[in-house]
């Protein structure tokens, strides 16, 4: 274990230069979340027998992310989707996943949800894992959008809107959440569903007043009824949650209403921890294809998947990461 720390020494409270940094041995601890406090009784070598030590601690979790992404246009004339997994430029070990589900005229949903895709770029290229809040860049995103795709509809008259799904992975194993719509991010652990976005749509509004259930709302006639997205003429509603640590087994799921609309969380949640997320995807595209008789809207969908470092995957879409 690598520390990082100042002694307080008995001879009077000063820096001991001597034992700034090493490693810590099999000293008497105390483990207070990441922050160690060490009580060290006698330290060979040092003449000022020092009393205590602190130390900054970050555990060490190595895991494999594996990363698939799936389009199709559906029964639709035009594809408006956009799925996209941004890398940092220059933090190997963060990355950003955005869905968008354009709406508008024949190009006008096209153009909105490749606004959505370039702003987050931008925002990411822009982003200081080290000095930045993540959910401040976050929102930032979802409103420079906004108003880039504004600004489309002012010159372009196909008043273009989208929705919004993206998370933020950064190195220390947190996963930022953002959203807007009711394009969705799923988090599963082991197998089971830990978290979701809820959607901004009047179903949802139904749900939340008690009128329908969860299961009633699957295929309701007035689904793709949104309450806020980006484009309308006021500001989009921005939902916002972190995952505090990405674990080896959880599997995010991103997606646009074509996708979800077919499946129960149960089944998602089964299919991402059951399947590759390569193989899952194209599972999901072919049930909803199916199920969707004819009348498939739009689907976009990424799966990020974290197994441990030494598992055996093929080599579809990997990234190591040590945090």
């Amino acid at each position: 274990m690598q520390w990082v720390g100042v002694f307080l020494c008995t001879h009077a409270p000063r820096w001991c230069p001597s034992w700034i940094s090493g490693s810590f041995g099999d000293k008497q601890s105390l483990l207070a979340e990441n922050m160690v406090v060490a009580r060290v009784l006698a330290w060979e070598g040092c003449a000022c027998r020092p009393m205590f030590l602190f130390v900054t601690m970050k555990p060490k979790i190595n895991y494999r992310l594996s990363i698939a992404t799936g389009t199709h246009k559906g029964d639709r004339d035009y594809q408006q989707d956009r799925v996209e997994v941004l890398r940092h430029p220059y933090e190997k070990q963060c990355l950003m996943v955005v869905v968008a589900d354009g709406m508008g005229g024949r190009s006008g949903g096209s153009q909105a949800s490749r606004q959505v895709v370039e702003s987050a770029r931008e925002m990411l290229r822009q982003f200081d894992v080290e000095k930045d809040d993540p959910s401040v860049m976050l929102r930032r995103l979802v409103a420079d959008a906004h108003v880039v795709i504004r600004m489309l509809n002012v010159s372009s008259e196909l008043e273009p809107h989208s929705t919004i799904a993206a998370h933020l992975l950064l190195p220390s194993g947190a996963n930022h959440w953002v959203h807007s719509g009711d394009s969705r991010i799923y988090h599963f652990r082991k197998g089971c569903l830990l978290m979701r976005t809820r959607d901004h749509s009047y179903v949802q509004s139904l749900i939340d007043k008690g009128e329908i259930s969860e299961a009633e709302s699957i295929g309701h006639e007035k689904s793709h009824l949104l309450t806020g997205c980006l484009g309308m003429d006021i500001d989009p509603p921005i939902a916002q949650a972190c995952i505090d640590q990405v674990e080896v087994g959880d599997a995010v799921l991103s997606c646009t209403d074509g996708l979800w609309a077919y499946f129960s969380e149960d089944e998602l949640a089964k299919m991402a921890y059951a399947l590759t997320p390569a193989d899952a995807c194209k599972q999901l595209l072919t049930i909803a294809r199916t199920r969707a008789a004819g009348r498939g809207d739009n689907v976009s969908l990424a799966i990020l998947k974290a197994t441990a470092a030494t598992a055996n995957l093929p080599d579809e879409r990997l990234i190591d990461f040590e945090l």
